[in-house]
């Protein structure tokens, strides 16, 4: 199973049963909780009611044509029709009946014909005689409703003396609309809820799993061996990106190392043997054209142990810039011409033309002595493959985006498979009529101008030869 669904499906787990686990305690204490209250309410009316029975109760018991009964009778033949936070009430759901001080019935505003009934084993009115808060759950006392009663008591008393007991009865129906819509409303709520934890997770799971691909690229990038930035993450993934940044640029470094300094013993070795060879023909009587010959050898390959260093060291110390210089604005047109003026021997020494074209001055932003460097890398290269007597092209092009800078030579050119490796370091075919090859690092820092400019060197098999363009952005 992918990350993202391991992680979507734990938040899910996770997120589902406390939702679940937290709308089945709210469902549940809902309808006590109103219950509660409802009681609470009732406990105030019933000792209300005790107190306005009092001293009918002392002066000889409630009457059927007493105060109290009559109070009751007109309290029941009430119009009522009030909104209560959205719902509808119309009718007054409250029994009251009264008990003397053995429990039997004197007032029933709800049964009247309970009248002269014994109540005093009923839990309300045997617990308040006792003097302990009675109260009691039961079914209705109408035989067309099942639902369930809650009768709370108050004792009428006088002087310390019980009189009797007035209780108090509602059915808990004429709440259950409140309590459903209460029941209702925290079941969307916590469904909303869930519904918003659920997003938040998938957010979360997203962005995560789109974090875990970034570093998956990058490291798959990285094992490709393309020099990238690590991506920019907050918290612990970016401190993980940069800490595979630096692993990557430690084992790059050693193999890198590793393998320019096998490369280097290579090219090295030519040379050494050339000067090695004759230094020893040198130590002998030889004739002074034979000594003259050995010591321009020796000179020549002092040349080229020199030109390799000068570039190891220059491609070192590019690959470990990490930004421009200077910036300058360049017409390219000028100043393309000042640097063919400046080998312009090397040019008449093989009796090369430069045919070149520029569909405009382009200007570009870059840093001249790099710029200068690279292109001419780019030209010393192309001189050396370049057959005696023919032709380099020079082109300068524009797009919307970027500038190219093309030079072809007609040289043997470079077969497709090796495409690949041009621009790497130690990496170069053989010289025209020559099985000498050069170190490869003209083309190698070349490129790497390129892209500390932005932009890159590309190569195209030209038929014959070999056409290199060095692309910057516009």
């Amino acid at each position: 199973m992918r990350l993202g669904l391991r992680v979507f499906f734990g938040f899910f787990l996770i997120a589902g049963l406390s939702a679940v686990l937290l709308l089945k305690v709210f469902l549940a204490e809902v309808k006590p909780s109103v219950r509660e209250v409802m009681e609470d309410l009732m406990v105030d009316t019933a000792h209300l009611l005790a107190e306005a029975a009092t001293d009918e109760m002392a002066a000889g018991g409630v009457l059927p044509d007493g105060r109290l009964a009559t109070q009751l009778r007109r309290y029941a033949r009430r119009d009522v029709d009030v909104m209560i936070w959205g719902l509808r009430k119309q009718s007054l759901d409250l029994r009251i009946y009264v008990t003397d001080a053995t429990g039997r019935v004197v007032l029933d505003s709800g049964q009247p014909t309970a009248v002269g009934q014994d109540y005093s084993q009923w839990r309300d009115v045997a617990l308040t005689l006792r003097g302990d808060y009675g109260a009691r759950s039961s079914r209705s006392y109408r035989a067309d409703d099942r639902s369930t009663v809650l009768v709370v008591a108050a004792p009428v008393l006088k002087d310390g003396r019980t009189l009797g007991v007035v209780s108090v009865a509602k059915p808990v129906a004429s709440v259950q609309r409140f309590i459903d819509r209460a029941e209702r409303r925290v079941f969307w709520a916590g469904a909303a809820l869930l519904a918003a934890s659920l997003v938040i997770g998938v957010a979360v799971t997203l962005w995560l799993v789109a974090s875990v691909r970034r570093l998956r690229r990058y490291a798959q990038q990285a094992q490709a061996g393309q020099a990238i930035a690590p991506p920019v993450m907050p918290g612990e993934l970016g401190d993980l990106a940069h800490a595979m940044d630096d692993m990557r640029r430690r084992l790059e470094g050693r193999e890198q190392l590793e393998h320019d300094v096998r490369a280097l013993t290579h090219e090295l070795k030519s040379p050494l043997a050339a000067l090695r060879a004759s230094g020893e023909l040198l130590q002998d009587d030889l004739p002074a054209a034979d000594r003259q010959r050995f010591a321009a050898q020796v000179l020549d390959q002092t040349a080229r142990l020199q030109t390799l260093v000068e570039r190891v060291l220059a491609l070192s110390q590019l690959e470990a810039q990490v930004g421009l210089g200077e910036r300058q604005r360049v017409a390219l047109t000028d100043w393309v011409g000042g640097q063919l003026e400046r080998q312009a021997p090397r040019l008449a020494q093989k009796r090369l033309n430069v045919v070149w074209t520029a569909r405009e001055n382009v200007v570009v932003d870059a840093d001249t002595v790099l710029l200068e460097l690279a292109f001419g890398n780019l030209l010393v290269n192309a001189i050396d493959f370049a057959p005696a007597g023919s032709t380099l092209e020079l082109a300068i092009g524009a797009t919307p985006t970027g500038v190219g800078l093309a030079l072809r030579d007609h040289g043997p050119g470079v077969p497709p498979a090796a495409f690949a490796q041009l621009g790497k370091r130690f990496f170069s075919t053989a010289r025209p009529g020559s099985l000498v090859k050069g170190s490869g690092l003209g083309l190698a820092i070349a490129r790497r101008i390129a892209e500390l400019h932005g932009g890159r060197l590309a190569f195209e098999a030209a038929r014959p030869g070999l056409r290199v363009t060095l692309i910057l952005p516009r």
